[in-house]
């Protein structure tokens, strides 16, 4: 089958595939994207978007639905990656490690008091594979894990109630602005806000208001219009901030490919895909 990608993909699977051409090619019948609006009017014969990420929240799927285009993602492999970078965000943010190393690198040796994340209360914002991968992490941190699976007022109450919040909803028409700055306003002063899910689930202008001030703490790997990071943050000693790394492992990477290429491989025999989303 003729295949169309946006770019080569890590790892050995990557060779596995036949006939791929990186960049445009109009007669593509698979196209292999990283979550990226799909041009489908300039792909006529389009059957199959393979997409290298969980997330699909910018591929029209409602579009590939009524085109008759099926859809993949590449979920549980990048789990154990995600929950480890949402752990070093909490550790960093709360023990104020990016603040001091910083300081002595400018030549100051500053007497800085951070706050543990031992014991803490940790609020998973949903607890799916990758929050409930965070929770078991946390175990052995001695943190007491509240789950968080909708956006009643089980949400409202475990915000109110945490130290620290790790955010792992996916991004659709019902989380976007989840957490909203009536919800941020909720949070204890001192608590740590930690999102390696979507930027876009939290009000990320009212985010910026609530660091500014002080109040709170971060670690964010995730943005509401990527690349582009709100100005008001790069100067602030209460975030950490990391450019959508979470599943940047050459571990999890080289797996990611080797389930995208499983579902080329499985279409093009015609056989039952391993990762549909449609």
């Amino acid at each position: 089958m003729k295949i169309a990608a946006t770019r080569p993909l890590p790892g050995p699977a990557w060779d596995e595939l036949d006939d791929v051409v990186v960049g445009e090619r109009p007669d593509a019948e698979i196209l292999i994207v990283m979550n990226e609006p799909v041009p489908f009017d300039a792909l006529p014969a389009l059957r199959l978007v393979a997409n290298f990420s969980v997330g699909y929240d910018r591929i029209d799927v409602a579009e590939c639905r009524a085109r008759g285009i099926a859809l993949t993602n590449t979920p549980g492999v990048l789990d154990a990656a995600t929950a480890d970078l949402a752990m070093a965000l909490m550790l960093a943010a709360r023990r104020r490690v990016v603040e001091g190393d910083a300081a002595i690198r400018n030549g100051d040796w500053p007497h800085l008091v951070a706050r543990e994340v031992t014991g803490a209360t940790l609020a998973i914002v949903g607890l799916g594979r990758i929050g409930s991968a965070v929770a078991r992490r946390a175990a052995g941190f001695d943190m007491r894990v509240i789950g968080v699976r909708s956006r009643q007022g089980d949400l409202d109450a475990a915000l109110r109630e945490a130290d620290i919040v790790s955010v792992h909803a996916p991004l659709n028409d019902d989380t976007r602005g989840l957490i909203s700055r009536e919800r941020l306003a909720l949070l204890r002063d001192g608590a740590t806000l930690v999102n390696t899910a979507r930027g876009a689930v939290i009000d990320e202008d009212a985010l910026v208001d609530e660091l500014v001030s002080g109040r709170i703490d971060a670690g964010l790997d995730v943005f509401a219009h990527e690349p582009r990071v709100p100005e008001a943050l790069i100067g602030l000693p209460n975030v950490v901030l990391t450019p959508h790394v979470a599943s940047s492992t050459v571990e999890t990477r080289a797996a990611m490919t080797r389930v995208v290429v499983d579902n080329v491989l499985a279409f093009a025999r015609g056989e039952p895909l391993p990762t549909p989303v449609l």
